[in-house]
């Protein structure tokens, strides 16, 4: 009996269009060649499971999507990332005489931004939009209030500025634009020490731990796990218990198994999912807090994706009917 076709390349594909990201930007990521990668989505190599797990979190998909048969209507094909967001990221566009914008302005125009982001089928294209002239107009009121006398406006628009470099982060991230990744992970912790935020330095630090795990080497991989493990510690003990802190602090208990399951730590990482993070989320509930998506479900699709890639579950059923196909 033959086994089925398993579209492996032709999803993979679809969720790289989805997103408007790029062939090159999406192989980089994931440690392989974009020769490789185009073979793959081209159905002539399948992968090893390794690359799959790879290849579903940097396209924001739990692994068992990349076997789906049956596929939502392909989008345009992907657009070329904005120079302009590097610009407005290395630049003082705007004179000192410039128009402040108050920090709730700028607080609704950064939450409309995440918006886009997280939400938007064309966010590459839509965000490319909204970032230069977002970027310049936040950068141009923290530099206004560093010497102002109205702490509390500066301390807003600090909060506002690290919320902002979250998404620049993310942005640049998925882009393959690593260097400015980290330039903005760095700006977004800073920027929330200077406004004394324990929840924002927290969350920095999440952002710090992602870019940590975009690359290959097994040491910026432990540092992902260790520089979340101590802004979990730092969390505990700098603000008071809620759902928030809760939240954030599961988040940053995930890069920490994320980074234990790259190294094959498998033990290590059951065991800080279900000791850890689980209970956690269930504090937190299913959310959104500081965009993370930190909760229950996020826990769930981590296990599924641990138990694939360390060959359970999942993985022996997929490597099963990978093999099959092969040889058919």
């Amino acid at each position: 009996m033959s086994t089925p076709h398993l579209p492996i390349g032709r999803t993979v594909r679809y969720h790289r269009r989805r997103d408007g990201r790029t062939v090159a930007a999406i192989a980089g990521l994931c440690g392989i060649t974009a020769r490789y990668l185009e073979m793959i989505e081209a159905e002539t190599k399948v992968p090893s499971t390794e690359v799959l797990a790879r290849l579903a979190a940097e396209l924001g998909v739990p692994i068992a999507a990349l076997f789906a048969e049956t596929l939502a209507k392909e989008p345009a094909p992907p657009v070329s990332t904005a120079p302009s967001i590097a610009r407005a990221l290395m630049s003082h566009a705007l004179p000192a005489s410039a128009a402040v914008q108050s920090p709730a302005v700028l607080r609704e125009r950064v939450e409309a931004a995440w918006r886009i982001w997280q939400c938007s089928r064309n966010r590459f294209t839509d965000i490319a939009e909204v970032l230069p002239a977002l970027i310049e107009d936040v950068e141009h009121a923290v530099r206004a209030h560093r010497g102002g006398s109205e702490p509390a406006l500066r301390r807003e628009v600090l909060r506002v500025a690290a919320d902002l470099y979250g998404l620049l982060r993310s942005y640049c991230r998925r882009t393959g634009r690593l260097d400015l990744s980290l330039m903005v992970a760095d700006r977004a912790i800073r920027a929330a020490q200077d406004a004394d935020d324990p929840v924002r330095i927290a969350v920095g630090t999440w952002n710090l731990g992602h870019v940590l795990l975009s690359h290959t080497d097994a040491s910026s991989v432990d540092e992902a796990k260790d520089v979340a493990l101590r802004a979990a510690d730092q969390l505990r003990r700098g603000a008071p218990a809620s759902a928030e802190t809760a939240a954030v602090e599961g988040a940053l208990e995930l890069v920490a198994v994320v980074s234990d399951a790259r190294q094959r730590r498998w033990t290590d990482a059951r065991r800080r999912l279900k000791e850890r993070a689980a209970p956690l989320a269930e504090q937190a509930g299913d959310g959104n807090v500081a965009w993370t998506v930190f909760g229950p479900t996020n826990v769930a699709l981590h296990a599924i994706s641990i138990e694939t890639l360390a060959g359970d579950a999942l993985c022996r059923h997929a490597q099963q009917a990978l093999t099959t196909s092969v040889a058919s």
